[in-house]
């Protein structure tokens, strides 16, 4: 199955719903325009289309190889690294003072939409090095980003994020790498990690981990874990890779799904490393890189359930089975013409599309947060982006399974054999929704962390603009968007309900509701990008602007998932208002617990 990347609707989500273009008034982004994004999604998409997309099923089949601590990718993953170097992707959403292209976070989160969906296995690789970047620029000192920054920003050295140990998963305070001064102002790093994404391979010149671990001293907990960047090969004299670092693969995961994308257990035996930030200050550096790295997993959700529904569309486009009802002529007809199987891809699609602006949204205002010249619309953005981070990263993941599964169920029995492909979608999206941070983690830092700041302010905020779009429906000349505002508003009144809920709960009960809520949220957010993206549409048919076709269409698939998902919105209210209680309940426990 050929990948074709969604160009004209990847551009309408970033101008249209997400806004982009306004970020050229800030001063940050002086070349930005229509024509240049259309330029650099076009190539972007040649590099999914033609160099990527044909290694995705050779990826799944062939796996990685480690043998004497080397890593070896599957056929073809070298030389199409060394295009996407020579590209210059990697530095496409940095400034150019550290050597970037200069262009929008969304804009590479567009590119990061185009790799995953081509080939999620390869697209790993960069995904981890953008945020090692952007960790450098924050908090490396000056002689670090000098000396390793111009390289790994353009890809020729690939970069890791080292977390997570054996005992360590998710209670990342608990690891025990440690770290002790050699006296010349390096470090000793002597630990194991665990699940390491691209920790090895023969892509790239070099590898710079960056890495947690413990200093002689420190405090118990994540109080005492600094930041280290800890080369495979230790730069020369020249900057050139020179002696072999104390650092090893020395075990392959075998997954489930992305097998193109080597998962290692790291060695480090007193490997050499520099301090990255302030001494024990490691998890703030950190967060950077995973706040990255959340945003860009929730783009893979949406990359994976672009790839499902192509593959799925043209599936059903050409398999032929018994008679469809509103179909003239003999059958059998393509199951396309079933309405079930519209169903289905209609839910696809509108699903995709909500989650792609919500990223979208997210990347637009973090450079809002950054670079808008007013103190009060940077705190306005920082709001936003915060609150929208775990949803983007949990809910598109969830939707990207959802709609992998949905690929396979429009297969049929077709899907749940490999040889189609729909089924490697499958296996490939289900990790999403795992790792940097769990989805129940991202539920839980919803709730108990970005509702209650500065008082409820940001989800305020959020339901204000939800509200205002109500009216904007309401008031539009096209019954189909008057239809909208019927339904998106008892949708609205429901979050606005679940909100205060979560405000004043108990802690434990909105533990036990935040997934729920996290899910509701979603739901409502999606609904409304989509409906601003339908306002959009109709001021094109209005004016007589652009693509007419594509403009219907983005209203009637935001009226599809308006009938399909937020006329279900009221109904979660009870799952959020569920309770701890229900849940440790001694009859309760006991049927848990019993055989």
């Amino acid at each position: 199955m050929h990948y074709r990347a969604p160009v004209r609707d990847i551009r309408f989500a970033l101008e249209e719903i997400a806004a982009m273009d306004g970020l050229k008034a800030t001063g940050a982004f002086p070349e930005l325009s229509g024509e240049l994004t259309q330029q650099v999604l076009d190539e972007a998409g040649k590099l999914a289309n033609d160099v990527l997309a044909p290694l995705n099923r050779t990826g799944d089949v062939q796996g990685c190889r480690l043998e004497d601590g080397a890593v070896t990718t599957p056929e073809g993953f070298p030389r199409a690294y060394t295009k996407y170097v020579e590209g210059g992707w990697q530095g496409l959403q940095f400034s150019t003072e550290h050597g970037g292209m200069g262009l929008p976070k969304a804009m590479g989160c567009a590119l990061m939409e185009m790799l995953q969906s081509a080939n999620m296995s390869f697209g790993l690789g960069p995904m981890l090095t953008f945020g090692a970047i952007e960790a450098l620029i924050a908090h490396g000192s000056r002689q670090l980003r000098e000396l390793y920054l111009p390289r790994v920003m353009t890809g020729e050295w690939s970069a890791t994020m080292n977390l997570t140990e054996p005992q360590a998963g998710s209670d990342v305070g608990a690891l025990t790498t440690r770290a002790e001064p050699n006296g010349d102002g390096s470090w000793a790093i002597s630990g194991q990690k665990i699940y390491i994404t691209w920790g090895e391979h023969d892509c790239a010149d070099n590898i710079v981990h960056l890495v947690l671990a413990r200093t002689p001293g420190s405090p118990a907990g994540t109080k005492g874990i600094s930041l280290f960047l800890v080369p495979k090969f230790i730069p020369d004299e020249e900057g050139e890779p020179g002696e072999r670092n104390g650092v090893r693969a020395i075990g392959l995961e075998h997954k489930m799904g992305i097998h193109g994308s080597p998962t290692c257990t790291m060695e480090y035996d007193r490997a050499k490393g520099w301090l990255v930030g302030e001494e024990t200050k490691g998890m703030a550096c950190m967060f950077t890189m995973m706040n990255s790295a959340r945003l860009n997993v929730g783009v893979q959700g949406v990359a994976i359930a672009e790839r499902a529904y192509q593959q799925a569309l043209e599936f059903a486009k050409e398999r032929k089975q018994g008679r469809a009802p509103m179909t003239p002529g003999e059958p059998p007809h393509a199951i396309i013409e079933h309405p079930d199987v519209r169903r289905m891809l209609a839910i696809m699609k509108a699903k995709t599309e909500a989650a792609r602006a919500i990223c979208f949204h997210a990347a637009v205002e973090a450079d809002y947060a950054v670079h808008h010249e007013d103190a009060e619309e940077r705190a306005w953005s920082k709001r936003r982006e915060d609150l929208l981070i775990p949803i983007a990263k949990a809910w598109s993941t969830d939707v990207g399974v959802e709609v992998a599964s949905l690929g396979v169920q429009v297969h049929g029995g077709m899907g749940y054999v490999e040889e189609t492909g729909a089924a490697q979608h499958y296996r490939d999206a289900r990790i999403a929704p795992i790792y940097e941070g769990t989805n129940g983690i991202q539920a839980i830092d919803l709730v108990g962390r970005k509702l209650p700041m500065q008082g409820g302010k940001p989800v305020a905020e959020l339901i204000e603009d939800f509200q205002e779009t109500i009216e904007d429906l309401a008031t539009s000349s096209n019954p189909d968007l008057n239809a909208l505002a019927d339904t998106f508003g008892p949708a609205v009144e429901a979050m606005d309900a679940a909100t205060g809920w979560m405000l004043k709960a108990k802690a434990e009960d909105r533990l036990a509701g935040a997934t729920a809520y996290l899910k509701l949220a979603g739901d409502v957010t999606g609904g409304w990008l989509l409906c601003l993206g339908a306002l959009a549409a109709q001021r094109r048919l209005k004016h007589g602007e652009g693509d007419q076709e594509h403009a219907r269409g983005r209203i009637a698939l935001t009226r599809v998932y308006a009938d399909s998902v937020l006329r279900a919105v009221p109904g979660l209210l009870g799952q959020v208002r569920l309770g701890a209680d229900a849940l440790f309940d001694p009859a309760a426990i006991a049927m848990l617990e019993s055989a």
